[in-house]
């Protein structure tokens, strides 16, 4: 199965802008995105889908694959639609998010072995919950699967709730897992999820997957032990200087 890899990067930001060119080392947080992309084995191609002249002159710049898209899209997943049509001879693709200088290429090629079995038409990542502090934070969304690996619902709250038992001790009760935010479909469901409404769960939780769920499409999960380190603010900047320069 051919796979693209798609890494959707924004200039704008609200908490950090320009991101994707802050220098990490002597490299752009994109470029070492990229880098690490072209590591996994089950990508044919790696693309970086944007909406700025500089990104993707930068990209081209290093010599890497770029393509400009409209200014318009809410979301990855609307922007990696756009150029998913520009593509068809792709089967599946892998949204890979564009502020995580370090993801694993592993964790991309267990989403390219999900999404190449043919009953999988949605596929993303999940991660054991380790700490209480995790477990208790908003920002770090929750998931509830099926024995089956897919998908009940997504959280920012902490779910399932453990009844009778302090919350401090939850971690000793059940086993919690945490969603890591890169995704797999198939080339026919990208193109209709991107044409959905919003919904009223993914609106309240601020989580676009709900979308999907509500609509009926199947997510399925796969679990990954390997921790992903995501730059939102300055000071996540600083912390992943200091692991790569250690």
């Amino acid at each position: 199965m051919k796979i693209l890899g798609l890494i959707p990067a924004r200039y704008a930001s609200t908490r950090f802008p320009g991101k994707p060119l802050v220098d990490i080392s002597g490299k752009s947080m994109i470029q070492r995105v990229y880098e690490q992309a072209l590591k996994a084995n089950c990508l044919t191609k790696v693309v970086v889908a944007t909406d700025d002249e500089r990104i993707f002159s930068h990209v081209e710049a290093f010599g890497g694959n770029a393509i400009l898209t409209s200014s318009e899209h809410q979301s990855g997943t609307d922007r990696c639609a756009e150029v998913a049509e520009h593509f068809s001879e792709y089967e599946a693709l892998i949204n890979i998010q564009g502020d995580e200088p370090l993801i694993d290429p592993k964790q991309i090629d267990l989403l390219g072995e999900k999404i190449s079995q043919t009953d999988v038409r949605l596929a993303t990542l999940i991660k054991k919950i380790d700490t209480l502090e995790e477990l208790q934070n908003p920002n770090t969304p929750k998931v509830i699967c099926k024995t089956s690996g897919e998908a009940i619902y997504f959280s920012r709250q902490t779910i399932p709730h453990i009844r009778e038992t302090e919350p401090e001790k939850w971690l000793e009760k059940h086993t919690f897992f945490k969603h890591i935010g890169i995704y797999a479909y198939k080339r026919e469901t990208l193109k209709q999820i991107a044409k959905l409404e919003p919904s009223k769960l993914e609106k309240a939780e601020s989580l676009e997957q709900l979308r999907w769920i509500e609509h009926g499409f199947p997510i399925h999960t796969v679990v990954t032990t390997i921790e992903t380190l995501a730059v939102d603010t300055p000071e996540d900047l600083k912390r992943i200087i200091e692991l790569i320069q250690s």
